[in-house]
């Protein structure tokens, strides 16, 4: 598929932020009219039909000047403190950009942990899930004030490529301030060529990526072709463009110089075969009912089993059996204690059965491998 056409196709599109965009490096002020134009952008790709989440830097920026502690680098202390004053700020600015286009603004906010740890990874992707299916936009940032450096991140590209992968985004885009990928760094060497299409990250391409640009950005081409892998992997198309203009979707759906990073996959194949490839911890029998359900391509409700085997938590890989053999490979909704107690009842009766309210179904439609 043609890059712009994956891209006017997209139903989930994943925008990453930088710091540099949003953030005036010189006075340390918000620049409006530049998110005034992203508000539009966004709009228009929801008009379109197209979920849409917002991955933002600019809580350190925005929040070191407000303490008098810019600029110059910042210690870990100092960054949380200012991230803590920041993410106000920043969370207003996106809920009064988008608030013009009666759109509700979400505020969420991850830590590496949270797509490392698979119970996390699989309650973060409910979050996103439901904050999507109630019409919101989610702003995603990392969790500046609690995350340490063995928790971190780093960089919003590598949290935007696995937020895009949480959230089964179709597309990413990279909003930076150089038009893609090229064979040197173009600011030092006239002759360095633009890559429009890449297909596969080798060791040439690699080679290629120098280190972060602007003042104030962590991340280079470097943590780019990082978040390209990741988000080939997950079966999402990966864009960088350049975003200082007023309107850079736009930009970008009219034909703008971009590098797409396109793989062979799309989200759900990618996701399918990626629980395929797990080892299973336990097995859940169902019944016929349950077996044509799944066959159809719904989800698995505790009313429909009869046996829990094995021992596993909650985002294990499992089997699913029916009367006539194995039907598909599954993330388990529930742990293997969990399970056996709200076998064979109704999802209604889950919050009596274990004491607190949980969810309907014991495993989701999108977390199968039929």
């Amino acid at each position: 598929m043609a890059p712009l056409i994956r891209m006017q196709q997209a139903q989930r599109v994943a925008i990453k932020i930088g710091s540099a965009l949003l953030v005036d490096a010189e006075t340390g002020q918000l620049r409006s009219n530049w998110l005034q134009g992203l508000a539009e952008d966004v709009a228009m790709l929801r008009a379109r039909g197209a979920d849409v989440l917002l991955i933002s830097s600019g809580s350190i920026a925005l929040g070191s000047r407000v303490l008098g502690l810019g600029p110059g680098p910042l210690s870990l202390e100092q960054s949380q403190a200012a991230a803590s004053v920041g993410q106000i700020r920043l969370a207003q600015a996106y809920q009064e950009a988008l608030a013009k286009h009666q759109i509700t603004a979400a505020q969420v906010l991850v830590t590496l942990e949270d797509s490392a740890n698979r119970r996390r990874y699989l309650n973060s992707r409910a979050t996103f899930a439901t904050l999507l299916d109630l019409g919101t936009v989610p702003i995603v940032n990392e969790n500046d004030t609690v995350a340490t450096d063995e928790i971190r991140y780093g960089d919003n590209d590598r949290l935007a490529a696995q937020v895009t992968s949480m959230a089964g985004a179709d597309v990413l885009v990279l909003l930076s301030d150089v038009d893609g990928l090229y064979s040197g760094n173009p600011r030092e060497h006239a002759d360095a060529t633009h890559h429009a299409l890449i297909e596969e990250i080798t060791p040439q391409i690699e080679a290629m990526a120098g280190d972060a640009g602007s003042d104030g950005a962590k991340g280079g081409m470097k943590t780019k072709l990082m978040a390209a892998r990741i988000a080939m992997q997950a079966g999402a198309a990966m864009v960088i463009a350049k975003g200082d203009v007023t309107r850079p979707i736009q930009a970008i759906l009219e034909g703008g110089r971009t590098s797409w990073f396109i793989g062979k996959s799309n989200p759900k194949a990618a996701r399918k075969q990626w629980i395929s490839a797990m080892k299973p911890k336990g097995a859940i029998r169902v019944d016929a009912g349950a077996a044509a359900a799944l066959a159809s391509g719904k989800s698995l409700l505790p009313a429909g089993v009869t046996d829990v085997e094995g021992q596993f938590e909650r985002g294990d890989a499992v089997d699913l059996i029916g009367p006539e053999g194995p039907l598909a490979k599954a993330l388990a909704g529930y742990d293997a204690t969990e399970a056996r107690a709200i076998m064979g009842h109704q999802s209604a009766e889950i919050e009596a059965l274990l004491g607190h309210p949980g969810r309907a179904a014991l495993v989701h439609r999108d977390d199968m491998a039929i």
